[in-house]
């Protein structure tokens, strides 16, 4: 089934005993997360088993023995994927399909087509259900940031969290992270409310220009890979973390990828850019119209699924970190570049 935003809230607050599958998808990575995150924590101490895409591909019967396994401790497992895509497809289907399963399986995925036939088969199926998380509006993410700062006993006028909203520049994942640094700071907790200013967040916070960060995620998919490296040098000279930096683009080629559908249906770039109105800023309408002339779907799937696994390699234990986002995001400029001249 398809959920809307209060089906999702309910779902995640008081997981339904006949779900097998929750899918969560769209252009708000962060957000499917904390969504899985949420859903997790309502099950309460259960079990977790991590499955990736090739694990259920190479063995489509997997998932459904998985989730119809018992465990030894005797309560549920939580099964996860992440990353899921078509070729989960055949898994999919045979685990709504098994004549049991007790475990509940949550699946995060990026943007995937309207056409796609696994987002089909959930959205139809009653033992299923779908939600495409989207980036909140500028309102909405001061709000969430709002909620952010009480649950970690900070005191926030409205500007500190506009600023704050505006240094996480939509990934509520920084934003999260940068209140917790100040939390931290002030000794702040629930039962110890501390009052939080613009010098607390000058101080502590990782500051990004606005100008710095539109140079990086338009010059990655434009293929200007010395413009990139540059931006990416002043930009962690300011104290940008990597992973904020790849999620950043990662939201761009999303935006593309969502874009490119309607291209690739019969609507032209410009049109496909007109359409959306004031839902893209004015500023970003040339580079994107350029770059969904350069991007043909295909590709921008296998950027995003690079980036994915950039993002997945810095979140390792040990990971280089920062080396692993400016990397990932310098060679993908170099082989748009590359693309570009042939």
């Amino acid at each position: 089934m398809k959920a809307d935003r209060g089906a999702i809230a309910r779902a995640v607050a008081k997981p339904p005993a006949e779900l097998r599958l929750l899918l969560l998808h769209g252009p708000d990575e962060a957000g499917s997360r904390a969504l899985a995150d949420s859903f997790a924590a309502a099950l309460g101490e259960v079990e977790r088993l991590d499955l990736g895409p090739q694990d259920i591909r190479s063995d489509p019967a997997r998932l459904s023995d998985e989730a119809a396994a018992i465990s030894m401790f005797g309560g549920q497992t939580l099964i996860r994927i992440f990353g899921i895509g078509e070729e989960s497809l055949g898994a999919v289907e045979a685990l709504l399909d098994a004549p049991v399963a007790g475990n509940p399986v949550v699946a995060t995925a990026g943007a995937l087509k309207r056409e796609s036939k696994l987002l089909k088969l959930v959205e139809r199926h009653p033992l299923a259900l779908g939600y495409a998380s989207y980036p909140p509006d500028v309102r909405d993410f001061e709000a969430l940031v709002g909620n952010f700062a009480r649950e970690a006993g900070l005191a926030a006028p409205r500007p500190v969290l506009r600023k704050i909203a505006d240094i996480a520049h939509g990934d509520r994942s920084v934003a999260r992270g940068e209140i917790e640094k100040i939390a931290l700071y002030l000794e702040a907790a629930p039962d110890r409310i501390r009052e939080v200013d613009m010098d607390h967040v000058a101080a502590l916070s990782a500051d990004v220009t606005e100008s710095d960060m539109e140079r990086l995620v338009n010059g990655v998919p434009g293929g200007r890979p010395a413009d990139v490296a540059g931006q990416l040098r002043r930009l962690r000279s300011e104290g940008a973390a990597g992973i904020m930096l790849l999620r950043a683009v990662m939201r761009r080629f999303h935006l593309l990828a969502d874009l490119r559908s309607e291209v690739e249906r019969g609507s032209s770039p410009e049109s496909v850019i007109a359409s959306r109105g004031k839902a893209i800023f004015w500023k970003e309408k040339d580079a994107l119209t350029a770059a969904l002339h350069q991007w043909p779907g295909a590709r921008l799937a296998t950027a995003l699924s690079w980036l994915l696994e950039a993002e997945r390699s810095i979140k390792s234990s040990g990971s280089a970190g920062d080396i692993i986002a400016e990397t990932a995001l310098l060679d993908l400029a170099r082989r748009a570049a590359q693309a570009r001249g042939r």
